[in-house]
């Protein structure tokens, strides 16, 4: 899916106003469908917060049957208070948040591991344990195929070397991902 700029920025404030609402008693924020038509399609995300290049919190859904904006805005408030490997985000935490958004295509069956594209891909597997890495994970981490699929099999608690005892079923997706750093800082 193409976002606009003007749309990505739409959804970062949408993030970083519903974790706010949290603290303030604020109305959840709203989209105005009829100026921003694609933020009505519905489509997975996932919301990163970091602070200090430290993760703070992602939680989002592979596939959504809400409008983009709601999934984001869900996603924003499950990252900051519902991640069970963090705390819930405190008041103070609030200014040195940093927002990444990752829009999700819809996932698709990898038959060969040689398919997968480092930077390109995400990978979802889907075996009686499941697990998700986003594209930007592997790069992130200066990761060769080998250590993504490792690093999969680990997160879905599976021994690391799983992957090279079986082929292992995994979906694959793309992410346009945005954040506040690469499109212009907040705009609150």
């Amino acid at each position: 899916m193409e976002i606009s700029e003007e749309e990505k920025k739409v959804l970062l404030n949408a993030a970083r106003h519903s974790i706010k609402s949290k603290f303030t008693n604020e109305a959840l924020p709203a989209c105005d469908y009829e100026k921003f038509p694609n933020l009505a399609i519905n489509a997975g995300a996932f919301v990163t917060l970091s602070v200090g290049n430290q993760l703070r919190g992602c939680i989002g859904y592979i596939v959504s049957d809400k409008p983009l904006f709601q999934t984001v805005v869900d996603a924003a408030r499950q990252a900051a208070f519902k991640d069970p490997r963090f705390l819930p985000l405190n008041k103070a935490e609030l200014d040195l948040i940093e927002i990444e958004i990752s829009v999700l295509s819809p996932p698709f069956d990898l038959n060969d591991y040689n398919e997968i594209e480092i930077g390109k891909h995400g990978l979802i597997l889907d075996e009686l344990q499941r697990a998700l890495l986003l594209p930007q994970v592997p790069v992130e981490h200066n990761m060769n195929l080998e250590e993504f699929l490792t690093a999969l099999c680990r997160k879905a608690g599976l021994p690391g070397n799983t992957w090279r005892e079986r082929q292992i079923k995994l979906k694959a997706f793309t992410a346009n991902v945005f954040s506040e750093e690469t499109n212009g800082g907040r705009n609150e």
